[in-house]
């Protein structure tokens, strides 16, 4: 007997999920959430910041203001430059969200819809630096096939410098002090 499929568009996206998801991981443990973005005319973010279609934000609680996750958009208020601008990013334009500090994350791919004129920018190669790399979320690729390392630029957008190695030893512990 052969159960009846359901077709492959069936369902929301779970790529808000897993970013709310991932953001909230960021959250409890310390880290600072970041999402790469692929830009377009539906994007709203400061353009001087944007390199190759794409801008790396920083969208931690202390960088943001009146942060909305939703399933079809992302809008929040950040300082670039010393001046408060509003961002709306579609959620299906989050090309990666990664902790800064370890580079864990989820990538995804690229949109295939970009307006005429625009191509989506190619993922960058890994670099051979040390520590996670992220990979395409809907990719049968192996893990270490993809890498997103951000680039210089302004606080909440791209971090001027590279994220610090994480500390050596293993995996952290919970010191219970009482």
């Amino acid at each position: 007997m052969t159960l009846p499929t359901a077709p492959a568009n069936a369902g929301s996206s779970t790529r808000p999920y897993l970013i709310r998801a991932l953001h909230d991981w960021c959250t409890d443990n310390g880290f600072t959430p970041y999402i790469a973005v692929f830009v377009d005319a539906s994007v709203q973010v400061p353009t001087e910041y944007v390199k190759n279609n794409e801008i790396v934000l920083n969208i931690g609680f202390e960088a943001t203001t009146a942060l909305k996750l939703g399933n079809e958009l992302i809008e929040f208020k950040a300082r670039f430059g010393g001046t408060s601008r509003e961002i709306l990013v579609p959620v299906d334009h989050v090309i990666a969200i990664y902790a800064r500090e370890n580079g864990q994350g989820m990538a995804f791919p690229v949109p295939t819809e970009a307006p005429a004129g625009m191509t989506p920018a190619p993922t960058p190669e890994p670099t051979g630096a040390k520590g996670p790399k992220l990979a395409l979320a809907d990719s049968a690729k192996s893990e270490d096939s993809e890498g997103i390392e951000p680039e210089g630029g302004d606080a909440h957008a791209e971090p001027t410098e590279p994220p610090p190695e994480p500390p050596a030893g293993g995996r952290p512990t919970l010191k219970r002090i009482k």
